[in-house]
């Protein structure tokens, strides 16, 4: 990574990435696709390789929600894929965006110094790159593909065919300047176009097509589903792509999804607002009412943050012709809502008020935007809050694009206020029948949003609520009671009585059946009522009842009604001072230092008889033969062959440089490790220059392993030693906070927890589950507990030997203990079991009462079950 500050999800999402393309460098691009985790992808379907002339070529895609950055991680990606794949010094780029509009945009953010995007390029390549539009290409030299990273920026329109605009016959067309760019093809290259007539006919077009064919860009796709044809796909083929990265909200069918990351990832790290507040209103004046109110309301919260935020609220008006467009809109905010002119902005296709508007400078004064069908693309400002639409639904595409103005979150980070962390929508019942189902599918088919977060990210409340002078706004109050109009009534014999108190039954004046759900029922109460709702109606009515009870949830949730879940930690004393234990502690223990040269195998690092091949083991073992990149290849008469092992060992100094390493070890590690290798192993210099980058990844494996081995004995030294210093200290405590419970997958099953302290359950298989529902029949023994989310820092953990130890429950008792549960069913890994259930007894002992530890089964040695291993856990205190 650069300097620049990363979120976690984007951190996960580029390590995802690179770990790919390091695989599919040897492995193959299929290969690696099918042996990767792929984290958080939902559907994961075979990869689909493009045309047969590129089908080794990584093709991958990268599922990020709106808001998510999808502009950064592409210029992030530039340096990944060249260092992982491509193996290039500077690579070639064709940066693909969706429309004109966001071209420029995004040029201008790579052009401009102090953007993060250009800031990325800028330390990715020290300062030597070149951002250029594509009618620009004239402007790239022989020397540029030495001496910098080249990004040429476009739009797929631009390459899909000669004839499809002027811009497209410009980069198909024979160019005389370009001349030089053809003057050393690649020995038995072919596939170039050729001049169709004139004298020159048959010769190679010097075209800039022809140019990226020979020099295989890496190509970035933004906003991919747009481009996922054949027509796409030939697109790839005519550049001759080395390598393809599509970066979208929604994929396509056919996409490689690689890696998705989730609403809920965006909203743990403060980048979104969430959940959006919907109001359903009779008529859309009393809709722009409440939307004023509420701005009014936000405004006062907001005086009292630190970084200054003026909400806005984004109006959705109807085309001219219709009954309310922006100039009944406009007249309606200034007669009748008193709105001073000055505070409205008009946004449509002849109007353009924003343009040269400053919305973030406090001295604007703007405060309501109208527009009809969309901002302009690219448009982009956090401080709106409210979405409010006087439209009837007619263009999805309007309503999602407008509604994901209203996400962002101000500053990227949370506010104080749990009101400014939402965001808010108003409609009318007349203009957006069945809003929520609409609301719902528009989160999900076209902004990113998996099915099971619309419960946490969709909220439907009772108009003018909030407003009511007598009722202070709670935002984890009971919701409002959802009523059901049903054909016929429902007889609730069979259900629970809980149920039969949350459902109350009764006639409306027409003579219908009513069902009013006041408070949580269960599934089984759900689906009910939902088989008695006219067919037409289930779908809208399912999904309330669901947003329903992920409301009442939320109330009811310990973690909202101000509990605390605090655990002790397990500590080392390390000169004289008590310290959590992390990677540090143990190098430190084990005195760790990386002393070369590196040691490497025949098997580990050689090179063929051909001279450009090497045999090297970096994953799993196993051998593999590695000719240096097709790109270094083609580009054999670049090199430098005058490398000196100075010069070879800062340059692998730059790429390897560690925070446990400093750099004077770092370099004399590596230079003694390439004059053995010259010296001993017989390996040229010029071969180890042109290998370096396979060179690079095999010392980035052989140290990752020497620190491994260090870590190890480090971990052993001062945990199970002959004189371990440990000790279970709320000194440094770990806390389930509010705000940081943010499970990518939830828990959709058939048993109905009452006692987690968060309102939603991050997923478990069948066994899990069970073993959760044990933990809940402790009764009045247990107080609430957790089911922890593992991988993620906002979770309890120990520190083992090579990574975390995140067990699966954790549970506070009503005696004030904290239990702590591993559940491994009937699988047994010795190694596994052995190191965690060593550490959480160790943990467990070392609390002197304050927590206890078990390492359940699905059935123990002695027969018992597990909620029998649970009681006899916190009866005698330890399992032994």
């Amino acid at each position: 990574m650069t300097s620049i500050s990363l979120k976690t999800y984007q951190i996960n999402a580029l390590d995802s990435l690179k770990t790919y393309l390091e695989q599919a460098r040897f492995l193959g691009a299929k290969t690696a696709y099918d042996a990767h985790k792929k984290p958080g992808v939902v559907n994961i379907r075979a990869f689909n390789s493009l045309p047969a002339s590129l089908d080794s070529v990584p093709y991958i895609c990268l599922r990020l929600p709106t808001g998510g950055g999808k502009t950064l991680l592409s210029a992030q990606t530039v340096r990944i894929a060249s260092e992982s794949y491509l193996e290039r010094e500077f690579p070639l780029v064709l940066w693909l965006v969706p429309s004109n509009t966001i071209r420029s945009q995004t040029l201008e953010t790579l052009k401009t110094p102090g953007n993060y995007n250009y800031e990325t390029l800028r330390e990715a390549f020290n300062g030597n790159f070149i951002v250029l539009d594509i009618t620009d290409f004239t402007q790239i030299r022989p020397r540029d593909l030495t001496s910098k990273a080249v990004i040429v920026l476009g739009t797929m329109q631009t390459i899909k065919t000669e004839e499809a605009n002027t811009d497209s016959r410009k980069v198909y067309a024979h160019n005389e300047n370009l001349e030089p760019l053809f003057s050393k093809i690649p020995a038995g290259f072919t596939g170039f176009d050729t001049i169709n007539n004139g004298e020159d006919k048959g010769k190679i077009r010097f075209s800039f097509v022809n140019f990226l064919r020979m020099h295989r860009p890496l190509v970035l796709v933004d906003e991919a589903h747009n481009n996922a044809t054949r027509l796409g796909f030939e697109v790839f083929e005519r550049v001759n792509a080395a390598c393809v990265v599509e970066f979208t909200a929604t994929p396509a069918s056919n996409s490689n999804v690689l890696h998705s990351v989730s609403a809920m990832e965006l909203k743990a790290e403060e980048m979104i607002k969430l959940p959006i507040v919907l109001t359903e209103h009779k008529t859309w004046p009393e809709a722009v009412r409440d939307s004023i109110l509420q701005r009014k309301r936000l405004e006062v919260l907001c005086q009292k943050e630190t970084q200054y935020i003026r909400p806005i609220v984004l109006f959705q008006a109807e085309n001219q012709g219709q009954e309310t467009t922006w100039q009944v809109l406009k007249d309606h905010l200034l007669t009748n809502e008193n709105i001073p002119e000055e505070k409205i902005a008009i946004v449509t296709g002849d109007q353009r008020e924003l343009d040269g508007i400053n919305l973030f400078d406090p001295k604007c004064p703007i405060e309501f935007i109208i527009t009809v069908q969309a901002l302009k693309e690219g448009w982009d400002c956090s401080f709106a809050y409210v979405f409010c639409s006087v439209a009837n639904i007619h263009s999805a595409k309007d309503v999602e694009q407008i509604l994901g103005r209203v996400l962002r979150m101000p500053y990227a980070k949370r506010r104080k206020n749990e009101v400014l962390n939402r965001a808010y929508a108003y409609v009318s019942s007349i203009s957006w029948p069945n809003a929520v189902t609409q609301l719902h599918d528009r989160l999900v088919e076209k902004m990113g949003f998996e099915k099971e977060e619309i419960d946490e990210s969709l909220e439907p409340r009772q108009p003018s609520f909030d407003f009511a002078d007598d009722q202070p706004y709670e935002p984890f109050r009971q919701p409002d009671p959802v009523v059901v109009t049903l054909f016929q009534e429902v007889d609730l014999g069979d259900l629970s009585d809980a149920d039969k108190q949350a459902i109350v039954m009764a006639k409306s004046d027409t003579g219908e059946m009513i069902a009013t759900v006041v408070s949580a029922i269960s599934s089984v109460a759900l689906e009910k009522l939902v088989s008695h709702v006219a067919q037409g109606s289930q779908a809208e009515t399912r999904l309330k009842l669901h947003l329903h009870q992920s409301a009442t949830q939320r109330a009811i949730a310990p973690v909202n009604r101000g509990e605390k879940f605090i655990i002790p930690q397990l500590c080392l004393f390390i000169d004289g001072e008590l310290e959590l234990p992390d990677d540090e502690i143990f190098l430190y223990a084990a005195d760790w230092k990386l002393i070369g040269p590196a040691q490497l195998t025949e098997t580990e690092f050689s090179l063929q008889p051909d001279g450009m091949t090497f045999a090297i083991d970096i994953l799993d073992g196993h051998v593999r033969q590695s000719i240096v990149a097709p790109a270094e290849q083609l580009n054999l008469d670049f090199v430098d062959t005058g490398w000196t092992v100075n010069q070879l060992s800062y340059w692998l100094d730059k790429r390897l440089r560690m925070p446990d390493v400093p750099q004077p070890q770092m370099i004399e590690f590596i230079r003694r490790t390439v004059v053995l290798l010259e010296d001993e192993r017989k390996i040229p210099l010029t071969a180890l220059s042109r290998g370096r980058f396979l060179l690079q990844k095999v010392l980035i494996s052989k140290i990752s392993q020497l620190r491994k081995q260090a870590k190890q004995r480090g971990y052993q030294i001062l945990l199970f030693g002959p004189s371990p210093r440990v000790q279970v200290s709320y000194e440094y405590s770990f806390s389930y906070e509010p705000n940081a419970y943010f499970p990518q997958r939830q828990y959709k099953g058939i048993y109905d927890f009452k006692k987690h302290f968060y309102p939603n359950i991050f997923e478990m298989n069948g066994e899990e589950a069970e073993c959760a529902w044990a933990i809940e029949m402790l009764g009045d023994r247990l107080k609430y507990w957790v089911r922890n989310i593992e991988r993620d820092s906002r979770s309890f953990r120990l520190q083992t030997s090579t990574d975390y130890f995140y067990p699966d429950f954790v549970a506070l008792l009503e005696d004030g203990r904290v239990l702590v549960v591993e559940y491994k069913g009937d699988l047994y890994n010795p190694q596994d079991v052995g190191e965690k259930d060593n550490l959480g007894q160790l943990w467990a002992r070392e609390s002197q009462g304050k927590g206890v530890f078990l390492m359940a089964w699905k059935q123990d040695d002695q027969g018992r079950n597990v909620h029998q291993q649970l009681l006899a856990t916190i009866n005698i205190g330890i399992q032994k």
